[in-house]
């Protein structure tokens, strides 16, 4: 089993920046990436980002890039996503998920879900 928690989420304006962290435990050897998906109130999840188990590859919704990274910290089983210039329209839950398909852009590619951390941006 892999247990996935998320932080970092809170109340930003516009135009500032937020880095979310996922500290993942259990067992993560088996979980080839890690990604993070967003869902805003009435609207489906949709994929932000998502990671390789080296972090050697990211992957990112074409409408984030350039505004979000992803990075993480295999030492401390950590990945982070780092949003910068947030937009009103950023606001949403964010979560972090593993999985065993690299490149998933689908939420059901991902075994494993976090409970998700509140990111809300003021205008």
């Amino acid at each position: 089993q892999v247990q996935l928690v998320e932080s970092g989420g809170g109340l930003v304006q516009a135009g500032g920046s937020l880095t979310l962290s996922c500290a993942a435990s259990g067992r993560t050897s088996s979980m080839n990436a890690m990604a993070w998906f967003r869902q805003a109130p009435g609207k489906e999840r949709e994929f932000v980002a998502a990671i390789t188990r080296s972090g050697s590859s990211t992957y990112y919704a074409d409408s984030l890039k350039g505004r979000f990274t992803i990075s993480r910290d295999n030492a401390k089983n950590t990945v982070l996503l780092q949003m910068n210039s947030l937009k009103p329209e950023d606001t949403a839950v964010y979560y972090c998920a593993a999985g065993t398909v690299i490149n998933g852009r689908r939420a059901n590619y991902y075994d494993h879900w976090g409970q998700g951390t509140q990111v809300t941006v003021s205008s």
